[in-house]
């Protein structure tokens, strides 16, 4: 049985991942911290960005050290095989980090034939896309925000083709977060205007 690629991510109304430091906080409580602890337990490897790489390690050391109340979650994921995808040379300080050797669907495709636990992502959001357009993801988790931010990136960016999804499963948060659970769709539905007029006068 390969590994699965599971990515987590939190997303406004208006589908903008960028910055959730801005906007998510409002919104957590144990429901959500429940949810992104599940993501990870049966991960014993990430993936990153660049970018996300930077801001995790730029702050989990320090609260693991810091032994407060969130120290058992950055041990967990200081823990976990980290692999971070750059076209420049890393320097990594965060224990178990590594430099990918490879682009984003070789190492992905490889770790999947490997035994071990599943793979996971958090932010990365340039990996995610990237994935997704392989067909290496195999879950897409978004914790969806009842706000519309209005402003920043965006998850999926103007391009083709299309990427169909199906819904797994989904939950709905005491705070009005939507936590929905997509896998490629490889039989999405088909059809037009009137095949929808059809329908609607069986």
């Amino acid at each position: 049985m390969s590994r699965k690629i599971t990515a987590s991510l939190f997303i406004s109304l208006d589908g903008v991942v960028e910055a959730p430091d801005q906007w998510h906080f409002p919104y957590f409580n144990d429901e959500m911290g429940a949810a992104v602890d599940a993501s990870l337990k049966t991960a014993d490897v990430m993936l990153f960005g660049r970018r996300t790489y930077d801001s995790f390690a730029g702050a989990w050391p320090d609260r693991e050290a810091a032994g407060g109340d969130d120290a058992g979650f950055a041990k967990q994921l200081g823990d976990l095989r980290k692999i971070v995808f750059s076209r420049s040379p890393l320097e990594f300080q965060w224990r178990n980090s590594e430099q990918a050797r490879g682009d984003v669907a070789e190492v992905a495709a490889a770790l999947k034939g490997e035994s071990g636990g599943d793979v996971a992502l958090s932010g990365s959001v340039s990996v995610i896309r990237q994935l997704l357009d392989a067909g290496l993801l195999d879950e897409l988790q978004l914790l969806v925000h009842p706000i519309a931010v209005r402003k920043g990136m965006r998850l999926f960016d103007e391009g083709e083709p299309s990427v169909p999804l199906k819904l797994l499963r989904s939950q709905t948060f005491t705070t009005g977060v939507l936590h929905l659970v997509y896998g490629p769709d490889t039989a999405p539905p088909t059809g037009g205007y009137e095949e929808a007029v059809a329908a609607l006068g069986e």
